[in-house]
């Protein structure tokens, strides 16, 4: 297996992978639609060749060994976007049970935490991710940045995204005046 250790131009590169992108990307869009919901195929095949560009010098040259390549890239991502279904899938399970066992179970606090579930589970699950980890996970922002892997400021900035679009999704809700202190 030879590979290519940067030694090209850029245009050659770039060449490199609009091959590697017309003899394998049918092949791989098929691969996926097999394993994955077919809506679904089309990221996790842009993915891949994300990785082939960015890892480009790990890519073997030979034709076959880089379509094994790409093949086992495709694998590794969609295992990768099946366990993280399955974390928001845990986070969607537990904000249930959470919100089944809090509080009196009043028909005013009924409704806002219907109101609230509704709002929450509206967002997308890297918002709910957010809003997960300082709110019912208690970690601090440090604490949060660490686990998503980001810098404190690109979290907190997140989290500031994420509570402005569940305000929104509220809206004049009595929830939304009840939590303004939380959200």
């Amino acid at each position: 297996m030879t590979m290519n250790r940067g030694r090209d131009s850029p245009e050659l590169r770039e060449q490199r992978l609009r091959a590697l992108h017309a003899d394998a990307f049918d092949d791989l869009l098929r691969f996926t639609e097999r394993r994955v919901p077919a809506s679904e195929a089309p990221d996790v095949v842009s993915t891949v060749f994300l990785t082939a560009w960015r890892r480009l010098d790990d890519v073997p040259t030979e034709p076959g060994a880089a379509r094994a390549w790409l093949f086992a890239v495709a694998r590794n991502t969609m295992a990768n976007q099946s366990r993280s279904w399955l974390r928001r899938r845990a986070l969607d399970v537990r904000l249930a049970d959470h919100w089944s066992e809090a509080g009196p179970d009043e028909a005013g606090a009924t409704a806002d935490r219907v109101d609230l579930a509704r709002a929450f589970r509206s967002l997308s699950a890297a918002d709910r991710e957010v809003l997960a980890l300082v709110a019912f996970d208690g970690l601090t922002a440090d604490q949060a940045a660490q686990v998503l892997n980001c810098r404190r400021s690109t979290f907190a900035m997140r989290l500031t995204r994420a509570r402005q679009r569940l305000r929104t999704a509220l809206g004049d809700s009595a929830v939304t005046s009840s939590l303004k202190d939380h959200i």
